[in-house]
């Protein structure tokens, strides 16, 4: 599954900002840090953030019979 533009709750724009918290959390910063500072505050959008899973490629890899 993609990862939302919009919250699903609120309608906040997310979208925009999954790539830099990606990049940033691989390099080793804490979570919590990184949505201060990329400005998601709201405990439903850091919801989607915390319990994304980019399942995308696993999807691609099967095929239909």
């Amino acid at each position: 599954m993609q990862f939302p533009v919009r919250c699903l709750s609120c309608g906040k724009v997310i979208g925009d900002k999954w790539e830099e918290y990606q990049e940033r959390v691989e390099d080793g910063e804490d979570e919590k840090e990184v949505l201060d500072d990329l400005g998601i505050e709201k405990y439903c959008c850091r919801t989607i953030f915390l319990t994304h899973v980019d399942s995308i490629d696993e999807v691609g890899e099967h095929k239909i019979t």
